[in-house]
């Protein structure tokens, strides 16, 4: 059956074949929507972007055979920056959960989720909200409470701070010196009061650290 132009585009990429066709059968029949794509792979889908196919919605799963759902998500929103992404996966892990959302994603639905209900997530996203999983909401709030509290505190003198602050941003010792206006030997003391309380011994352990640890 031909359906109107105005449908609006839902792609589907999932590798498990059984889900897969349920939920392209169940999109397909919703009103106002259609499922024109649904593949196994970040691959295929990358064809039919190729092939001049433009999806409104893509329903991505993370755990796919050869470039992750996340590096899908990632290249859908590059290539198609209007379209939105719904993560549809069994994966709870916090990282799955940043990267996804650092990717682009617009929500993040676990499985099992009934067919109902990614239909009704997909006209969500079409309305502008972000759909995501209750347990998935507890973590990201989790995770932005936790990025949002100050580092650990080391006790760096303020122009301590500052050099560290000016080597993360990849200055030189010269340039550090040049920038704090101040001599290479106060800049090499201040370097080496950072190693000190930072209990590190290299400028690239300490500029890790620094940012591991979110100290600038």
């Amino acid at each position: 059956m031909t359906r109107p132009d105005s449908d609006v585009q839902v792609w589907l990429v999932e590798d498990q074949a059984l889900l897969r066709d349920g939920l392209e059968a169940v999109l397909d029949a919703a009103d106002g929507l259609a499922c024109p794509v649904a593949v196994d792979s970040v691959e295929v889908a990358e064809a039919a972007l190729d092939a001049g196919h433009r999806p409104d919605i893509v329903l991505m799963d993370i755990g796919l055979p050869g470039k992750s759902g996340i590096e899908g998500a990632r290249m859908v929103r590059q290539r198609v920056p209007s379209a939105r992404v719904v993560i549809l996966t069994v994966h709870e892990e916090d990282e799955n959960v940043v990267a996804a959302i650092c990717a682009g994603a617009s929500g993040y639905l676990l499985k099992p989720t009934s067919p109902e209900r990614v239909v009704e997530a997909v006209r969500e996203v079409r309305g502008g909200a972000a759909p995501i999983n209750g347990f998935i909401a507890g973590r990201v709030l989790a995770l932005l409470a936790k990025l949002a509290s100050p580092g650990p505190d080391y006790g760096l003198t303020p122009r301590e701070h500052e050099t560290l602050e000016l080597l993360v941003a990849g200055l030189t010792m010269k340039g550090v010196a040049d920038r704090l206006g101040v001599s290479y030997h106060t800049v090499d003391t201040h370097v080496r009061n950072v190693y000190a309380k930072l209990h590190v011994r290299s400028r690239g352990s300490a500029v890790a650290k620094a940012l591991r640890e979110r100290i600038v």
